[in-house]
């Protein structure tokens, strides 16, 4: 079956969140049309749905921050830690984010630079264009930048550690708390080579760009139509395949013939389906697509 679902969209002090996909308690997403209609994504699903999708448009810098891992989560908070990843659909002139550190630094330099704040003098500063892949495991510092719309695909978690908020209010006129020192023992302080996830850009074939513990990725750019088999992911309990729209417009086609619209800034859930046929509808669509 193929599933669409009404997204939650969230306003927040830099810009807006669509969530499209997810099963965080007390924001879950339901079913639109079909036998399951109204059905939350959980009940669908038969437990908590292991990951949250979004489309985010940052119309100013967001918060700079960290996630914890899993184990360090599940201490603290009892859930999930988070890794996620973005692709960049749309950017404006200058558009840049942060991701990683620049330059060693301790935990004791962490603590000053917060509070002196000068944070992002160490952080990897990183010009964006359309079609760039970031993968952020937990403990990564990061900050998306304005001007940057992108495709967000994490674990189920709303767990975040911000470290530094550039001193303004949030919605409520209120300073946003900060979690400087939780922060601290959850960053991971080596510096790396490189911070941006590179890949071959080919047409009408399945571009592989991230693949992890808790998802894999991959980019189709479609001019025409092509056969995606799924087979091999029916042998994994629980498994799914989730099919975002970035660009154009375009259908995804079941094993049975049911075809199903997908347009720019949604998403597809695919269940228990064997073979998918993706198209676009005219001209060319970007597709992006994920499972466990």
């Amino acid at each position: 079956m193929i599933y669409k679902f009404q997204a939650i969209l969230k306003t927040l002090v830099w810009g807006t969140e669509n969530w499209v996909l997810s099963g965080v308690m007390g924001n879950e997403t339901k079913v639109v049309g079909g036998p399951a209609d109204g059905k939350t994504l959980n009940e669908l699903y038969g437990g908590e749905f292991p990951l949250l999708i979004k489309f985010i448009d940052a119309k100013k810098d967001l918060s700079i921050q960290v996630h914890p891992n899993d184990e360090i989560a599940q201490q603290r908070h009892g859930c999930k830690g988070k890794t996620e990843m973005w692709y960049m659909i749309d950017t404006a002139p200058g558009a840049h984010l942060l991701a990683g550190l620049s330059k060693e630094i301790t935990k004791d330099d962490y603590v000053r630079l917060v509070e002196e704040g000068r944070i992002t003098e160490v952080l990897a500063d990183h010009k964006v264009a359309p079609g760039d892949v970031f993968f952020l495991p937990a403990g990564r510092i990061h900050a998306i930048c304005g001007g940057c719309y992108l495709a967000e695909i994490q674990e189920t978690s709303d767990i975040t550690y911000r470290i530094f908020d550039y001193n303004r209010p949030g919605l409520d006129g209120k300073p946003r708390q900060l979690h400087t020192q939780e922060a601290k023992d959850v960053i991971d302080y080596k510096v790396y080579p490189s911070y941006k996830t590179e890949y071959e850009r080919r047409e009408n074939e399945e571009m592989e760009v991230v693949s992890c513990p808790y998802f894999t990725t991959s980019v189709f750019e479609l001019s025409e139509t092509v056969e995606k088999d799924l087979s091999g992911l029916q042998a994994v309990p629980g498994n799914f395949y989730i099919v975002m729209g970035l660009e154009g417009s375009g259908s995804v086609t079941g094993s049975d013939g049911t075809a199903v619209q997908i347009n720019a800034g949604e998403a597809l859930l695919v269940m228990g389906e064997n073979r998918l046929t993706l198209a676009p509808s005219c001209g060319k669509v970007k597709l992006l697509t994920t499972h466990l």
